[in-house]
């Protein structure tokens, strides 16, 4: 084997060798980025369940001049109230893929689990606590009045 068929043998293996390395360190870059994209996407989907929750509070607290019990009064009421059934989809904006479903409006789009729901009606105002079992994200306290209807994520 002559001289410059070797090189060009060395040349090409070098040139295979660049490309799998470039293509190496790009997908080491951009595979970690899309991860958390996705991840900050489900974060957003969850709070901005969890926003719809807390509206739907408010809302049945306005109308019923005390918060419901549990999740599941919550639910019950929005399938049954009149004026929920028929604007409830419009008050409730979801954000895409997701539509408006009183039966699925209280479980995490991360895992389906149901949001964590407790209220606190030993003091004037009554107040809750609404928390996503599966982060830190929570909205209101059962503690301080201050922070009623407060996201802890702002």
């Amino acid at each position: 084997m002559n001289i410059d068929t070797r090189n060009r043998i060395i040349s090409g293996v070098l040139a295979v060798i660049i490309v799998f390395l470039a293509w190496l360190l790009y997908d080491s870059i951009v595979s970690p980025f899309e991860q958390v994209e996705r991840q900050r996407e489900v974060t957003e989907q969850v709070r901005h369940r969890m926003t719809v929750v807390r509206d739907a509070l408010v809302e049945y607290q306005r109308r019923e001049d005390q918060f419901p019990e549990s999740l599941e009064d919550l639910v019950e009421w929005l399938k049954t109230n009149e004026d929920m059934v028929e604007r409830g989809d419009s008050l409730f904006a979801f954000r895409p893929p997701h539509e408006y479903d009183p039966d699925s409006i209280v479980y995490s789009p991360r895992t389906g689990s149901q949001f964590e729901y407790a209220l606190n009606d030993t003091i004037r105002p009554n107040i809750y606590l609404l928390e996503d079992p599966d982060t830190d994200d929570a909205i209101g306290s059962l503690e301080r009045t201050t922070l009623l209807n407060a996201t802890n994520w702002n």
